[in-house]
């Protein structure tokens, strides 16, 4: 698995959301799914995390998001970065416990 990773401050989440939603650079496309965080103290800090099963499909993503453009708008950013997993450790307890 492959992720981009992307820090963003969008001003105003519920006027980003839609368009964001919309993935006019089709960054997603390939994907296998995202995730999007919001800061408790600043809801409009949003970080964003999307999965892909290669490497390679994530730098194609990367890439994609890169030349459209979409993320010039923003003074305070910081990606988009390809990341893999390093490691995974989790503590959830579970049903049965």
């Amino acid at each position: 698995m492959a992720y981009v990773m992307t820090h963003i401050e969008v001003g105003d989440f519920d006027a980003w959301k839609p368009m964001f939603d919309l993935d006019a650079p089709h960054a997603r496309q390939d994907a296998i799914g995202y995730r999007l965080f919001r800061g408790v103290d600043n809801p409009n800090e949003v970080f964003i995390e999307i999965e892909f099963a290669t490497t390679e499909a994530a730098v194609s993503a990367r890439d994609r998001l890169v030349r459209s453009g979409v993320l010039d708008r923003f003074d305070d950013r910081h990606g988009p970065t390809v990341v893999d997993t390093a490691e995974v450790i989790s503590r959830r307890s579970s049903a049965a416990e």
